[in-house]
């Protein structure tokens, strides 16, 4: 049986597949898991894959001082059971031509375990808050006018705001590919 978060991260893919009329983009990607960064510690999640899925709305007009964000939801769904999470945010393109930068910011509800210590080391590897920050940049070709891809990085953490002492983070790269409806 899936965990509650994995549902969530579940019924968010296939809201993106729905694309209620509000959405001007849905996309959809695979990506390693627990991938060792700079921005990490080991939390033994990684070697497994991810799905993700979501979807995109039209730049906020009210917020063009700061570059007419776009929302987006993403749902995570890790194949072998570790952690998933569901969210939303905040994500800018820029760039007119064939090529383009997209960076985000959202936040994230997880499934991961509340304590997990590695049995290697001693060192704590839970990500010490069920809520997290899901910072992610993508850098991205334009096929048509309608579809492009990415390779892209999400990284999930609480940034040791909600616990001092604990922040390992998870990172995923893969590459996405963004429908625009």
């Amino acid at each position: 049986m899936l965990k509650p978060i994995a549902t969530l991260a579940a019924a968010t893919a296939l809201a993106a597949i729905a694309t209620p009329a509000a959405a001007q983009e849905v996309f959809g990607g695979v990506y390693a898991h627990g991938v060792d960064t700079p921005f990490t510690l080991e939390t033994t999640e990684g070697g497994t894959v991810d799905i993700a899925a979501g979807i995109r709305f039209g730049g906020i007009e009210a917020l063009d001082f700061i570059g007419s964000p776009e929302p987006y939801i993403v749902g995570n769904l890790n194949t072998e059971g570790y952690t998933s999470f569901a969210g939303a945010g905040l994500s800018w393109t820029i760039g007119k031509g064939p090529f383009f930068v997209r960076p985000g910011i959202g936040l994230v509800v997880h499934d991961g375990p509340e304590f997990r210590v590695n049995p290697a080391t001693g060192i704590r590897t839970d990500l010490g808050s069920r809520v997290l920050f899901e910072p992610e940049i993508g850098v991205g070709y334009r096929l048509s006018e309608r579809s492009s891809i990415e390779a892209h990085w999400m990284h999930i953490s609480q940034g040791q705001i909600f616990d001092g002492e604990q922040n390992p983070g998870i990172d995923m790269i893969g590459a996405r590919v963004n429908w625009k409806l």
